[in-house]
């Protein structure tokens, strides 16, 4: 069992894989076989790429707020005249895609949260095209991520209402920046300092949804999560350091969260939720005081 970045890197020399780690690590922890926890995660894959392919066909949010993005997204990058890499758009579509699918109450996979549940896929299935992953690699993938984010929710949060926004898709962008510097070859240590170099990126996110809604401003929070994942691991690969240590960036996230007003942490009190077309928004969808009083 490791209980920092550190020890999961020191940790993973004596495994073929990170995600094999996380796999010896599930076994101890839930008395599971590993063919039951393989199975279990092959669950996951599967409602994963379920909730991308529904979602880039298009689909609308109950309240109608969200929906439809990632049909639009994936028809302009089939136009061919996008200005940035066409992966990172298919991430970013792909995450877009999940968590429209969550906005209509769809089926999910919470990685970590439902909030954030479009970054890991969305980043994977891009991942899965560019890298020709193979199904048990896509598994490793999503062990190897899950590894990263056993630490951060045991030292930090995966909660915004505890810690904002940064800590569901930034720990969801960090799991998936560290996973994909695996995926393409890096080294335990290269992924972590892809976790850290994403954290620092995110740190002080807010949460704000408007009306209190997993919708706006989340579902193009999980289109950065997924483009910033990329971003950090080609950095990481290339040699780039975080100067500081993936444990104390860890830590400091969490005394952020700590620190942060309450109007900021899903309480939908702050930040976008409260500009004029947020607080409109809110009224159109659950009606006024004077409304719900008289109704």
């Amino acid at each position: 069992m490791f209980y920092s970045i550190e020890q999961l890197v020191e940790q993973a020399q004596a495994y073929p894989t990170i995600g094999e780690l996380m796999i010896a690590t599930e076994m101890e922890l839930t008395d599971r076989t590993r063919e039951e926890i393989i199975a279990l995660m092959e669950r996951n894959l599967e409602v994963m790429a379920g909730s991308i392919e529904e979602g880039v066909a298009g689909v609308k949010s109950v309240t109608g707020l969200t929906g439809g993005d990632a049909k639009r997204l994936d028809d302009y990058i089939n136009s061919g005249k996008f200005l940035s890499g066409e992966t990172i758009l298919t991430a970013v579509r792909n995450g877009i895609a999940v968590n429209e699918v969550n906005a209509k109450m769809g089926l999910v996979c919470a990685t970590p949260t439902a909030g954030s549940a479009g970054v890991l896929p969305g980043v994977l299935m891009a991942a899965r095209e560019k890298l020709n992953l193979t199904h048990e690699e896509q598994l490793d993938f999503l062990f190897t991520a899950g590894a990263f984010g056993l630490v951060m929710a045991n030292n930090a949060s995966i909660s915004g209402a505890e810690g904002g926004c940064q800590a569901e898709v930034g720990s969801a962008s960090a799991m998936s920046a560290a996973a994909l510097v695996a995926a393409n070859g890096g080294t335990p240590d290269m992924a972590s300092q892809a976790l850290a170099i994403t954290l620092k990126n995110v740190m002080g996110l807010i949460c704000d949804p408007v009306a209190g809604l997993v919708e706006v401003p989340c579902v193009k929070r999980n289109a950065m999560g997924a483009s910033q994942a990329f971003i950090s691991a080609d950095m990481a690969l290339a040699g780039i350091r975080s100067v500081i240590p993936p444990d104390e960036v860890v830590e400091a996230m969490y005394k952020v969260g700590r620190a942060m007003p309450q109007i900021f942490k899903e309480t939908a009190e702050g930040g976008v939720a409260t500009t004029p077309t947020g607080l409109r928004i809110k009224d159109e969808i659950y009606g006024t005081k004077e409304e719900t009083v008289n109704a």
